[in-house]
């Protein structure tokens, strides 16, 4: 016999058959279903004038052959590229972006590009004729994003002097640098909004930034820096610079999220070598979850809701490094990730720039 429900205090006789729809629902939707996988952290990070910055981009720094791998990566997915005036490779790269897209069918609109104001460029009269050169070299007519490189402003050098200028003033002569304290942050932010206006650039924002001086730009800035670019791995996490840049709207794209390996041929690696991609943690989790230890470090800097962007000049790896979206790591993974925290800062101007005669701690 066919049981009978209830319907409140009616009580209207009601068949259980006028349920099942709802049960299905509760089994097969996806939102609804515990046993579905979910891989949360979303492959674009929203900017404030409504841009959209791919969550994992190509590094351009110290490539090695940078317009074949450009070309490649662009083949391979990569729509986001991170470039700047010092890596004195924006030629190539521009050349590799120019071939890539022809032959991938990819538009400009399609594609994310960055670059950044070098030091010896902070005065407001220098930053659109920068900017104009990090565009003419890249074969662009605009940058998705230009960032501030480091809060260090440095005496300028002519283009038909040098370029790129590079850190020391005089490289032929004392070979040290020369800095230009007649000019603030504010004044150069500025020059930066100017940018956005003319329509040569689409956000503007920082690199290297703590907290304080994010703070200070914050009180006289009418554009908001859309991005901090700071180091960011597991052996430097920066938990609370990357929350402080979050409850400002700020967003926060990690360089160098594989570590130390980058800094090795630099002897700046603090005696680590490759470091995180052999430490054993990390290998674990690689393991559990069977992919690389890049892709779990990769993984674990866009779960954190910031954007990524590793380098290599192997074309081998490219196809390995933008797949960090088809899994997701457990808690445990994540805090056993953060526990690998050293505070170890591969790239500071505190130590380098002192044998350039230079004294920046600007992380002290």
């Amino acid at each position: 016999l066919m049981n009978l429900f209830y319907s409140g205090s009616s009580r209207t006789l009601i068949s259980p058959l006028f349920f099942a729809p709802f049960f299905l629902l509760l089994i097969f939707h996806p939102t609804m279903s515990s046993s579905t996988p979910t891989c949360p952290s979303p492959t674009t990070i929203p900017l404030p004038n409504g841009s959209a910055m791919p969550a994992v981009g190509f590094g351009c720094w110290k490539l090695s052959s940078p317009a074949s791998i450009v070309e490649a990566a662009v083949a391979a997915g990569w729509r986001h590229f991170d470039s700047a005036c010092d890596y004195g490779n924006e030629e190539a790269v521009g050349e590799g972006l120019r071939l890539g897209m022809a032959k991938a069918g990819v538009g400009r609109d399609d594609m994310f590009i960055t670059s950044k104001l070098w030091n010896t460029y902070h005065r407001p009269e220098h930053v659109e004729e920068a900017c104009r050169r990090s565009l003419k070299d890249l074969g662009l007519d605009y940058l998705d994003l230009y960032l501030i490189h480091f809060p260090i402003s440095l005496k300028h050098v002519p283009m038909s002097t040098r370029y790129p200028p590079e850190w020391t003033h005089d490289p032929d002569g004392d070979n040290v640098m020369v800095p230009d304290d007649g000019v603030t942050i504010a004044e150069t932010w500025s020059a930066m909004e100017a940018l956005v206006e003319k329509g040569l650039v689409k956000n503007i924002g920082v690199a290297n930034f703590p907290a304080a001086l994010l703070l200070e730009l914050l009180k006289t800035a009418k554009v908001k820096p859309a991005v901090n670019q700071i180091e960011l791995h597991p052996h430097l996490s920066q938990r609370r610079l990357v929350d402080f840049c979050k409850a400002k709207g700020i967003a926060v794209t990690g360089f160098s999220p594989l570590g130390s390996g980058s800094y090795v041929e630099l002897s700046m690696d603090q005696g680590r070598g490759v470091g995180l991609l052999k430490d054993p943690a990390v290998l674990s989790i690689a393991s559990k979850h069977g992919k690389t230890p890049a892709q779990v470090l990769l993984r674990w800097g866009v779960q954190r809701g910031n954007a990524v962007i590793p380098k290599t000049s192997s074309a081998a790896r490219l196809a390995e490094n933008l797949d960090v979206f088809g899994f997701e790591l457990e808690e445990e993974d994540m805090e056993a990730l953060y526990g690998l925290n050293l505070n170890a800062r591969y790239n500071d101007p505190g130590v380098f720039c002192k044998g350039m005669g230079g004294d920046y701690p600007i992380w002290d």
